[in-house]
């Protein structure tokens, strides 16, 4: 059952798969969606074209689209030029180069601050802590201690307007968002999940996130819309 007013909430978009079924989950339960996505020097441009048509596909209240300059540190395979994207590798262990140093914990507090001046006491991520790629910015200690600083560090908290960080994917398999996603209506063929897609979307095939893309619409037994440039492993 839906509720009928659970009031405004905050959700940040990517473009991707996660983050589409974050935002239809929000709206399906009765929110007032704000969309709020991140030009942050990421190598992949196409991702926020597809945030911004998944906004006005689930009629969000407003999309604000906030540019960070924290690309221009390097320091991931996702920002700077000189280091590539590694293909998806079942051994490695430890976090990958694909990973974005303190990326989640700035989008965050961009979120929270814009939930402050909406009175918005729900900031919604779509976060896993099953399928990804061992970031540690997407572990559920991460986001209780985010969420605790957010209640401390603003007016609204001082005030008593709690802030909840929601993560309704957070214990979910890949397979288990894309079940939940289809049933609300997200178009994935929309989506952009790859690390390293081409100007059109295309995706590579051969990182780590279309690795898990590619099985939980396996696992899920759900046609995959994903326009790959070539085969698996190639």
């Amino acid at each position: 059952m839906k509720n009928v007013h659970p009031g405004k909430a905050v959700v940040l978009i990517s473009g991707g798969l996660d983050s589409a079924t974050t935002l239809a989950q929000a709206t399906d339960a009765g929110y007032e969606c704000y969309a709020l996505s991140f030009d942050y020097g990421q190598k992949n441009r196409i991702e926020l074209e597809s945030a911004k048509q998944l906004a006005l596909d689930f009629a969000v209240k407003a999309h604000r689209v906030v540019h960070l300059g924290i690309g221009q540190l390097g320091g991931s395979a996702l920002t700077d030029p000189s280091l590539a994207v590694p293909d998806f590798d079942a051994a490695q262990t430890g976090v990958p180069l694909t990973y974005v140093p303190a990326r989640n914990t700035i989008f965050l507090s961009v979120g929270i601050g814009w939930a402050e001046i909406l009175e918005a006491q729900n900031l919604f991520i779509g976060v896993t802590s099953q399928d990804y790629s061992g970031y540690p910015d997407c572990r559920e200690d991460y986001i209780k201690s985010l969420e605790t600083m957010a209640n401390l560090a603003t007016k609204a908290g001082r005030e008593g307007r709690t802030l909840h960080i929601r993560t309704p994917l957070l214990h979910l398999k890949k397979s288990e968002t894309i079940l939940q996603g289809t049933r609300l209506g997200v178009d994935y063929g929309k989506t952009v999940t790859c690390y390293s897609p081409d100007e059109r979307g295309r995706a590579c095939n051969q990182c780590d996130s279309c690795n898990y893309r590619r099985k939980g619409f396996e696992e899920a037994g759900i046609p995959d819309p994903t326009p790959y440039l070539r085969a698996a492993n190639q």
